[in-house]
């Protein structure tokens, strides 16, 4: 473990122009172009295409999270502008709960312009409602925020949607457009949560949809909410300073089964997809080892996978010590935490192909691709850059399969 967490993220740092960050998407989701990455080879397509370069039967895994309107703006009484940022519910901490409570609810948040506002309630008007917000504890970066409104009819969802703003990231330079409430988000988001969009799927359409199913290809879907810390750069000059964001997933158990029928032929639309599907090796170790675990100590923290001396249990038999647990207590939907750190040196256990967007320097997803495809990122990325791909979240896409 020594040798990952003494990494120097510098080697993962490249010049991306600025004109080479897609700002807006193409006007058809699926005209963006492809990248493959195969046996060390590199060719190009347009994503429309992608049917034609994956083998029939394969497995294909989405991540079905949705995009909240997480952003949200009030004003002190001196005109002072106080920008809260919903990261994720604490009280009630469950995100279905939370969207539905009437009248209160607490989240963690970031808030900008933290001096300016020292204590005391902000106030907001919202068709007729009162909209208070109150700071309670700190946590470094992060705050508990309680919100109060005064419209029994309204919930939380109610709020978010009519004071809320979709989060666009912030290396668009740009002001969330009405545009973004649907491009931002893929056709096949259902699950609310996220302040982040799984990127990758913002390719798919339906007409990409027919032709995987005419191939035979099978569909399943996920959830994982992407957290803020998905933007967060490397600021350290190795890993091991470098403390890697939690999130919450869930699978079911039918998805589960379906992992366990195709290894070997499993495609992850996204790195939040790698990262879910990566933890649930770990979650079944951790079931092997403590069959009776409480739901809140299955959490895969980043180092585990590099910290496991005897990691001889097959991902067949890792799934089934899952499977055994949910049957034990009659769940049909597995929900975790991860903390996973996947970086040069990890050895990957479920996920052998992978189709996502081209990602910032010195950021954990870069070092993920790495890993991913043995150290050759920097041919990847050099080839994309010289063959005028669109970069990150609204850029186009590569499809890269593991050695």
């Amino acid at each position: 473990m020594r040798e990952v967490r003494n990494i120097n993220v510098e080697e993962f740092n490249y010049e991306l122009p600025d004109d080479r960050i897609a700002k807006f998407p193409l006007p058809q989701r699926d005209q963006s172009k492809l990248l493959i990455y195969k046996n060390r080879e590199i060719t190009e397509s347009v994503f429309n295409h992608i049917d034609t370069f994956i083998p029939e039967n394969s497995l294909f895994v989405f991540n079905n999270t949705k995009v909240i309107q997480a952003r949200m703006i009030f004003h002190k009484a001196t005109g002072a502008i106080i920008e809260i940022f919903c990261l994720e519910p604490e009280n009630p901490a469950d995100y279905a709960q939370a969207f539905i409570q009437n009248r209160s609810c607490t989240w963690i948040c970031l808030v900008g312009n933290l001096k300016r506002w020292k204590s005391g309630k902000l106030f907001k008007q919202l068709q007729g409602t009162l909209c208070t917000v109150e700071k309670q504890e700190s946590y470094g970066e992060t705050h508990l925020i309680r919100f109060e409104w005064d419209n029994p009819d309204w919930c939380f969802a109610d709020i978010l949607e009519k004071c809320g703003e979709l989060p666009i990231p912030p290396y668009l330079n740009r002001k969330t457009e009405e545009s973004d409430k649907e491009t931002y988000q893929t056709i096949y988001s259902k699950i609310k949560g996220s302040v982040a969009a799984p990127t990758a799927g913002l390719h798919f359409t339906e007409k990409v949809f027919v032709s995987l199913k005419k191939k035979c290809i099978h569909l399943e879907e996920l959830t994982l909410h992407v957290g803020a810390g998905t933007f967060k750069p490397v600021k350290s000059k190795t890993l091991a300073e470098h403390e890697m964001h939690s999130e919450c997933f869930s699978v079911k158990k039918s998805t589960i089964e379906k992992l366990q029928a195709k290894t070997g032929m499993v495609f992850a639309v996204g790195t939040t997809s790698v990262r879910t599907l990566e933890s649930l090796y770990y979650i079944g170790l951790l079931l092997e080892n403590n069959p009776d675990a409480a739901i809140e100590e299955l959490c895969v923290s980043q180092w585990m996978p590099y910290s496991i001396e005897n990691e001889k249990r097959t991902v067949k038999q890792s799934l089934q010590n899952i499977l055994d647990y949910m049957e034990r207590e009659k769940l049909e939907t597995l929900t975790a935490y991860t903390q996973i750190l996947i970086v040069p040196g990890y050895t990957f256990k479920i996920v052998n192909g992978m189709i996502t967007n081209f990602h910032q320097p010195k950021s954990t997803l870069l070092l993920l691709i790495s890993a991913f495809v043995d150290g050759d990122w920097h041919e990847i990325y050099e080839y994309a850059l010289a063959h005028d791909f669109r970069f990150l979240s609204y850029g186009d896409s590569s499809l890269l399969y593991r050695k």
